[in-house]
């Protein structure tokens, strides 16, 4: 599984022109699902996810995590992450999961993070094609595997 973490002052995401989720300060989390990841991929990862010391403190040291400073996470389905552009110029989706794995394993996460119950979590619309609009902070971006492959 990967996750390609962005902290926003802002972000939101559109899906059948409608706003399907939209969060303030936080974090835009794009997540792939690859075929091999399971229920303990998506422990990993929110874990890591949610305690992430990347918001800045009273000193602006990196030091905070979205906990800490009440943030938003705003989840995006994105499957194009386990793209393969090794050969040629048409990327290759072989290493993504399956929809059905991909989608059982996006509402998982979706399911964790909201039992956490002490941030806001909102999403887009799994398989729907999407606008995101973000104001990256920093900015900071990161890229998170559940496994190196």
């Amino acid at each position: 599984m990967k996750a390609l973490i962005q902290r926003v002052s802002r972000a939101s995401v559109t899906a059948e022109g409608r706003c399907a989720g939209r969060i303030g300060k936080g974090l835009l989390v794009l997540l792939g699902v690859a075929p091999e990841d399971t229920s303990g991929d998506v422990d990993m990862l929110l874990d890591k996810i949610l305690h992430l010391r990347i918001f800045e403190d009273g000193r602006g040291k990196m030091n905070l995590s979205l906990e800490q400073v009440s943030g938003g996470l705003l989840v995006v389905s994105q499957f194009t992450l386990l793209a393969d552009t090794s050969r040629g110029n048409r990327p290759s989706f072989t290493a993504a999961a399956s929809p059905g794995q991909a989608a059982d394993l996006y509402r998982l996460f979706l399911e964790k993070a909201s039992a956490r119950g002490r941030i806001p979590v909102a999403s887009g619309v799994f398989g729907a094609h999407m606008e995101v609009e973000l104001v990256n902070d920093g900015p900071v971006t990161l890229m998170l595997e559940s496994r190196k492959r």
